[in-house]
């Protein structure tokens, strides 16, 4: 019929069983429909349907440009006991997922960190938790980077000093008094000026018969104003004053946090300059769980993979 191209048509590709029209028509839908509701309504098998939205996908979003990539974030994510952790790298200026790696150590970010290399890309800063692996990692790798740990990080870790002080508490108290120190959980590790005004006073009430926990309580509601403060000089006075009161306070879980944010100094007060953190990371967090309960079960690791890529221009509601 076409001798001239052997037998292939000129409304189709080579070996596949839908015109350039319909795959035009998946291409335009699949952000608006399940690949399941897809093939339903082309008539293609399921698999087909995910390939041509799969082959789309990497032409758009296979492979990201990291030259213009200035400020990042980097974290694990944690997808389920069957696939375990990934690492995701996130371009802060854009919220787009610019490196996905299966796992969570430094390695992971070594072909991330030769792609930057091959892109000239000249990165200012990076935003992460306080993991060794990574820091040891974007030290390798980025070293004109500045490393910025995540604040809100640094605020999960005070609270979960906090919490650990009051199960130690809950453990060798009696009576009415362990009750109180049982019962203030929520109220404890709540920002003070988030807990409703008629729950201060009991608050303030068990706190006044749990001295150490008062002091721990005190400490972590000081921590917050660290990054309130007008210069950097200041912040650090306050970072290394906030760990002088912490060490003084005999409580070994304070006691120890206090050494922590010192070791930890440089990556701290570097946020007073770039003003970084991994905050982004939560919106991405919700899309990515709404994401895995519509692929639940799929074994493509490349398919996942670019799905993660292109979520920055997905709609609020995911759906595929």
């Amino acid at each position: 019929m076409w001798p001239e191209l052997r037998g292939r048509p000129p409304f189709a590709s080579a070996y596949v069983s839908y015109t350039y029209r319909l795959q035009a028509f998946v291409e335009n839908l699949w952000r608006m429909m399940t690949v399941t509701d897809l093939a339903a309504l082309t008539g293609l098998g399921w698999d087909t349907v995910k390939n041509i939205i799969k082959a789309r996908l990497e032409k758009d979003y296979g492979h990201p440009r990291l030259r213009p990539l200035r400020r990042l974030s980097v974290d694990e994510i944690y997808f389920g006991r069957h696939k375990k952790f990934y690492t995701l790298v996130i371009a802060l200026d854009t919220a787009q997922i610019v490196w996905v790696a299966k796992g969570k150590g430094g390695e992971d970010l070594r072909p991330f960190s030769r792609a930057f290399c091959l892109s000239h890309a000249q990165i200012a800063a990076v935003a992460m938790d306080m993991s060794p692996a990574y820091w040891a990692a974007v030290l390798e790798y980025l070293p004109e980077a500045a490393i910025v740990f995540d604040r809100f990080h640094i605020i999960n870790l005070v609270n979960e000093k906090l919490d650990n002080l009051r199960r130690e508490m809950v453990r060798e108290a009696i009576g009415q008094i362990k009750q109180t120190v049982k019962g203030i959980r929520y109220l404890l590790l709540m920002r003070r000026d988030k807990v409703e005004k008629e729950k201060l006073p009991r608050l303030d009430e068990d706190l006044k018969h749990n001295e150490p926990l008062l002091t721990g309580y005190l400490l972590k509601e000081a921590l917050e104003l660290l990054w309130e403060q007008p210069t950097y000089g200041q912040m650090r006075f306050f970072l290394h004053e906030w760990c002088a009161w912490a060490d003084e306070s005999g409580t070994r879980q304070m006691r120890q946090l206090a050494k922590t944010l010192l070791s930890h100094k440089s990556g701290i007060l570097a946020w007073w300059k770039h003003r970084i953190n991994n905050g982004r990371m939560e919106g991405i967090n919700n899309k990515i769980k709404t994401l895995l309960r519509q692929t639940y079960g799929l074994r493509d690791e490349r398919y996942l993979v670019l799905r993660l890529l292109s979520l920055h221009s997905s709609r609020q509601e995911l759906l595929g």
